[in-house]
């Protein structure tokens, strides 16, 4: 198993918009990708317009098929104008 947590910076004001966005966008990965076991979007209570999707995925061909989606496309082209930088990313390796 794959862990994704990707750390996004959000635009004062765009908070309404970029939730609609995502929220969208976990609702078509939940309903499509059976390779992805968590895709869920948090808030953060102590920074004022920061988010963190917390990801994870059955396998790195379920991470690979994931980014390839046309929802995905469609949720990048829909959250840019929201975000203040570019998000960051970090992979993480299961531990058992």
């Amino acid at each position: 198993m794959i862990g994704l947590v990707v750390t996004l910076k959000v635009q004062p004001g765009k908070e309404a918009e970029f939730e609609a966005v995502m929220k969208d966008a976990m609702a078509k990965v939940k309903a499509n990708e059976p390779g992805v076991m968590i895709y869920q979007l948090f808030k953060s209570q102590s920074e004022d317009g920061t988010y963190v999707m917390m990801e994870q995925y059955s396998s790195k061909e379920a991470l690979d098929a994931h980014g390839k989606t046309p929802h995905m496309a469609e949720m990048i082209t829909n959250m840019g104008p929201c975000l203040d930088g570019r998000p960051q990313f970090q992979f993480l390796d299961l531990v058992e």
